[in-house]
């Protein structure tokens, strides 16, 4: 009786975004490097799209540490804004649309001082950087970002590529970043992976040594991402999870839309393949030594409750350390009370006792 609740107000609460628009399947090759292929390689001349793609993937795969490097940036801006400091800067990867290429963070400094190290004396600083969900609006976590500094841990909220002042003027959805389009997809979130690195950079520039990463849905995906190529990241809560990147945007309530513009161009396990480099399955061996919160919804229908207990499954089976908690409502239903209030408090304990432990 609980889930078929659940499951009634996740469909009314879906279906309250009503602009959700149908895009054509695309490959996407002009959005990889020399289309997938070396220079000068005769054999990939007049090669399939699909082909070219499946390679590119293939040697992204063999050195996923290039793919997600962002070189060092010192153009960094902070500036006070009426409601939080503003940090800017340039993103690490450029795109054809020239409001994505600026990255936009705000800043909520912490507002309780955490106790001093009982060794050292040494007065301790902890930060999260904050990955919200897709589509959230640039109030989106603002709460959230407030609880963790009420806490001691400075917070760091990234508006995601195609987010907010990021967005070109003919979107009115993120669409860019989850879409039928398959390169224009994983370039996107490894733009969002490299500007939270870039983000990273600049909390160890303001001296902090405890860094942490919390990321919502789609956010938790690309903040696992990060973490597995982010050595100053010591810990991360992860907020709806999925093994696949693939299988939610097949399966998932939240991504008909997209499913329906890949329909007859390609089946789940094509996509499944060439969507890993943004899949967190690929990379669980990185964490072994980070401490890792998995967070999940029993009425998840945006995020398949089996997917999200196989990714459990999957640290459970590879001894990677990790934390459960599994939330009494469903994907949308934890951004309402009560249960956002639950998930914020399981979400900055795990952050606080991690950072602050250490």
């Amino acid at each position: 009786m609980l889930q078929a609740i659940f499951h009634a107000w996740e469909h009314r609460l879906a279906s309250v975004t009503t602009d959700r628009v149908v895009r054509p399947f695309e490959w996407g090759l002009d959005w990889i490097p020399q289309n997938g292929r070396t220079p000068g390689d005769p054999q990939a001349e007049g090669s399939a799209p699909s082909a070219v793609l499946s390679g590119w993937v293939s040697r992204v795969m063999a050195d996923t540490d290039a793919f997600f490097s962002a070189p060092p940036t010192d153009e960094y801006l902070l500036s006070a804004e009426a409601d939080g400091d503003l940090l800017t800067f340039p993103s690490a990867l450029v795109t054809p649309h020239e409001t994505n290429n600026t990255v936009y963070c705000r800043y909520f400094p912490a507002t309780v001082r955490l106790k001093p190290d009982a060794t050292t004396g040494a007065t301790r600083k902890a930060a999260v950087l904050v990955l919200p969900q897709w589509n959230a609006d640039v109030g989106g976590h603002a709460g959230l970002c407030r609880l963790l500094a009420w806490s001691g841990l400075s917070a760091l909220r990234l508006s995601l590529p195609y987010h907010d002042q990021r967005m070109p003027p003919e979107l009115h959805r993120a669409d860019y970043i989850v879409s039928a389009n398959i390169a224009r997809t994983l370039q996107i979130c490894r733009q969002a992976v490299l500007d939270a690195r870039r983000a990273i950079a600049w909390l160890a520039s303001q001296g902090y040594t405890r860094i942490g990463i919390l990321g919502t849905s789609l956010g938790s995906c690309l903040s696992l991402l990060t973490t597995a190529h982010e050595p100053l990241i010591k810990a991360q809560a992860l907020n709806h999870i999925s093994p696949h990147f693939a299988d939610v945007v097949w399966r998932g309530l939240s991504t008909r839309h997209v499913r329906d513009g890949l329909d007859g161009h390609i089946d789940l396990d094509f996509l499944r393949a060439l969507w890993r480099p943004i899949s967190p399955r690929w990379y669980l061996e990185r964490l072994r030594d980070r401490r890792t919160l998995l967070v999940y919804a029993r009425y998840d229908l945006t995020f398949p409750v089996d997917l999200s207990r196989d990714l459990v499954h999957a640290f459970a089976e590879l001894n990677v350390p990790h934390e459960v908690a599994v939330l009494p409502c469903g994907h949308y239903s934890s951004g309402k009370a009560p249960f956002k209030f639950l998930d914020g408090w399981i979400l900055t304990r795990f952050l606080k006792k991690q950072l602050t432990a250490m």
